[in-house]
């Protein structure tokens, strides 16, 4: 099977490279060699590499930011992932997207289920709902993945920041009221990949989810704010004695984009479809913070590679 991956050098296309390489022949191209935002470009890539499998974990990510880049942010998470699903399905290709957490207003209390009406606060949240909806309209074979409060071994994120906080600060400040899943990039990379083993299937050359095909939540299990997220970190990697972690209401954070103050995502659909088991979100986060070395205050780089 051959295996087309964009986003590769994400917190979850990094993650990609290496689970996906048991799937199959995994083509990565990164911005340089697709940039999402020339829609004429994306036909042309995938008839040049022919793939089986479209897995797009490339996105415009900047929740803010999308407040003034609407255009960017729509052309990268809504008219790209359409595209590539159309593309996909003119070559007989599944396709698999992943979506956000974000889509949700966060006026539910009780985790939200793929089934939840979707309606969201922000620009990027938006954005991401568009996409999800131009997939659906492909008629592609498509799996769509929602996620939550990613954090990994690389890059610029939650848990990076929280670290190198607690290297200079005695106290560090931190949201208490809102609520999500917070997961690790590692655990949505390898259970993206036994989906894909056990699931995807070929019928008469086309490459397919048969009767799974639809709108999933993949993310660790249990929920937390980003306080009680923060402290946790503290706890496990921080230097000892560690900095003092406050909570302070969200409204203290100047943030241009409004954020819903509750989207914990339900998992049953995934686990009950597919047989496949999330770990809960501390458990997740202990062994990242292993794997990464960073109890030593020193993260082992994550050297990603592009197979071809």
């Amino acid at each position: 099977m051959r295996i087309l991956l964009t986003g590769p050098s994400g917190q979850v296309g990094s993650e990609l490279l290496r689970t996906l390489a048991l799937c199959g022949e995994v083509i990565a191209v990164d911005r340089a060699q697709l940039d999402l935002e020339d829609q004429s470009a994306i036909g042309r890539i995938l008839q040049e590499i022919k793939p089986n499998l479209v897995v797009n974990a490339a996105a415009y990510t900047d929740v803010d930011g999308a407040e003034h880049e609407f255009e960017q942010a729509e052309s990268v998470n809504a008219v790209a992932p359409g595209i590539l699903a159309k593309e996909a399905k003119k070559l007989g290709a599944a396709f698999i997207h992943y979506s956000t957490d974000y889509v949700f207003d966060g006026s539910k209390e009780s985790p939200y289920t793929p089934d939840d009406q979707p309606n969201p606060i922000n620009n990027y949240g938006r954005s991401k709902l568009a996409g999800e909806k131009a997939v659906a309209a492909s008629k592609a074979s498509w799996l769509i993945f929602r996620t939550s409060w990613i954090h990994s071994l690389q890059g610029t994120n939650f848990v990076s920041s929280i670290l190198r906080q607690s290297k200079v600060k005695s106290e560090i400040e931190v949201a208490d009221d809102q609520i999500g899943n917070p997961t690790w990039s590692r655990v949505v990379a390898e259970t993206t990949a036994e989906i894909i083993r056990h699931s995807l299937t070929q019928t008469n050359g086309n490459w397919n989810f048969s009767s799974n095909e639809g709108i999933y939540h993949l993310v660790c299990e249990g929920s937390a704010s980003w306080f009680d997220f923060a402290k946790r970190i503290v706890e496990l990697a921080g230097p000892q004695p560690g900095p003092t972690v406050i909570p302070i209401d969200s409204q203290e954070h100047f943030n241009v984009a409004n954020r819903p103050r509750y989207s914990a995502l339900s998992c049953y659909k995934t686990t009950s479809t597919f047989n496949v088991v999330l770990p809960n979100w501390e458990v997740a986060l202990e062994k990242s913070l292993e794997v990464g070395q960073l109890l030593t205050g020193s993260p082992t780089a994550y050297r990603t590679r592009e197979a071809s």
